[in-house]
């Protein structure tokens, strides 16, 4: 492994500017170490090496003429699949959009080419972001690092598998129900879901609009804040973007960096630590890290989500019913896969066999649901319903926080798990997002950083904040980060292809 791929993203980035090395020579070593590992990881989908490099020079043009550039310019990043690219192909994971190239690029694409980032390529992930594993991707599984027979979390899995495997230092993911989080959890990097709308889902594939939000996948706090800074902010392209100034969330990781929590106040939720199936070496952890809070001086209170039980079965409904609107558009007339137009068959027939083959069993599964839950006579009783409840859990929530500035909890309720343990029942799946739903449903910032190991493996601690208040859980991240010598995302064993 090249000594720069073990560099964290703020470093290569002073690196860079202060011509210490090169954007050309970090780019190559991370594609090097691409070669050398994603074959036994499976993180990408997409790599565009000769274009990675040719960004990489000129990144190192624009230094030399003299340009003022960002912090992270220069520094490579790989982009979840269900990113619009213009230059590489978007498949969200599918057949259905196999080999498909978006006719523009994503804002916050966009927005990483503007300040210098280098895209290395596209990752891997579950079909259309839906599951908890990669295993629903369409391209074959990513494997966990840490350990190449378990998962890497999901959706995310190939985002945050590149970054623990040192194949990148920097990805973007996106998180409908924990698909960013959950994933940093379970490889022992660091994942921020930002406030909804704090980030443009312009030129995001939808899964369920009211939900999915961008966010960074990186090895510190300080990276992530630093990636958010670039990506954040108000988008007129995106209805739901908040036209506000991203929070200061640098200046906030960087304050908690000098392990300082005197006057915050986090908060435990009752209900989280009353929920059945998270594993005692999970628990153990997260009790751990709350002590650690503690002993930076933060004052830990518990506090009450009544609702919080109902959370879960919410989601299930929502997101399947938004979904099944969200994929209507992909019917083998405008674009990607068509299948059985042979000029025998009516639209209907070449909808049905290009759907048939083209979404796997997951997607299939989630479409079916929320149809049903849209239909006639159902609506108020299911869509409806589960609106209702996450009202009252958006409640609990505001009032938790009227108490407290953060809350803790644990990011999974169990470590990554092995191939296949868990596909056969969908219901024991679902549970992985069973503590990073809340904040979906509620549109806040949550973050999870690395906070110990069980059984060898990686366990994450959640911290949420309030709307608009991302700044918060970056400086609880970064202090609780501080007290790691070494951190655990410089830990991950070597892979081997």
């Amino acid at each position: 492994m090249s000594e720069l791929t073990g560099r964290t993203a703020e470093e290569l980035g002073a690196a860079i500017a202060a011509g210490e090395t090169s954007a050309v020579e970090v780019t190559r070593a991370h594609l090097d170490r691409i070669d050398a590992v994603d074959p036994a990881v499976h993180a990408f989908l997409h790599v565009a090496g000769e274009s990675a490099v040719a960004q990489a020079a000129e990144v190192d043009r624009r230094i030399a003429a003299g340009e003022k550039l960002g912090p992270l310019a220069g520094v490579p990043i790989a982009v979840k699949d269900i990113i619009v690219t213009q230059d590489m192909p978007t498949t969200a994971g599918s057949k259905i959009l196999e080999n498909w190239l978006p006719p523009y690029d994503a804002t916050l694409v966009r927005k990483l080419r503007e300040a210098g980032l280098v895209v290395l390529g596209k990752t891997n992930m579950d079909e259309f972001a839906m599951g908890s594993s990669t295993e629903y991707s369409a391209y074959g599984p990513t494997c966990n690092p840490w350990d190449t027979g378990r998962i890497p979390g999901g959706s995310g899995g190939g985002s945050a598998a590149a970054v623990a495997a040192r194949e990148a230092p920097l990805a973007i993911g996106t998180d409908t129900g924990g698909s960013i989080r959950q994933p940093g959890a379970v490889t022992g990097t660091v994942g921020a879901k930002p406030t909804y709308g704090g980030v443009s889902r312009y030129g995001l594939i939808a899964f369920s609009s009211s939900l999915d939000q961008a966010g960074p996948v990186t090895r510190t706090v300080t990276d992530a804040a630093l990636l958010h800074e670039v990506i954040g902010g108000h988008d007129r392209c995106d209805s739901t973007s908040i036209d506000a100034p991203v929070p200061p969330v640098v200046e906030a990781a960087r304050r908690g960096l000098t392990g300082d929590l005197t006057g915050v106040r986090v908060g435990v939720v009752r209900e989280f630590a009353a929920a059945q199936g998270a594993e005692p070496g999970v628990v153990a952890a997260f009790e751990a890290g709350v002590q650690t809070l503690t002993k930076l001086g933060a004052e830990v209170v518990e506090v009450s989500c009544p609702h919080f039980e109902y959370a879960l079965p919410a989601y299930y409904l929502i997101a399947p019913s938004e979904c099944s609107s969200n994929l209507a558009r992909f019917d083998g007339v405008r674009y990607g896969l068509r299948v059985g137009d042979d000029g025998s068959r009516a639209l209907e027939e070449v909808m049905s066999l290009t759907r048939d083959r083209g979404f796997g069993p997951e997607v299939k599964r989630r479409i079916i649901l929320g149809t049903y839950a849209l239909s006639a006579g159902y609506y108020d009783a299911f869509y409806g319903q589960a609106q209702k409840v996450r009202t009252l859990v958006t409640r609990d929530f505001t009032a938790a926080f009227e108490q407290v500035d953060v809350l803790a909890a644990p990011t999974t309720p169990f470590v990554a798990f092995p191939f296949g343990s868990r596909t056969a029942d969908p219901t024991q799946m679902y549970l992985a997002d069973l503590y990073t739903i809340p904040s979906n449903l509620y549109g806040g910032p949550a973050i999870s950083v690395p906070c110990g190991l069980s059984e060898g493996l990686p366990v994450g601690l959640q911290i949420m904040a309030p709307t608009m208040a991302d700044d918060r859980m970056y400086r609880v991240a970064a202090a609780l980060e501080s007290t790691q010598s070494p951190r655990l995302a410089d830990q991950t064993p070597e892979v081997t292809a």
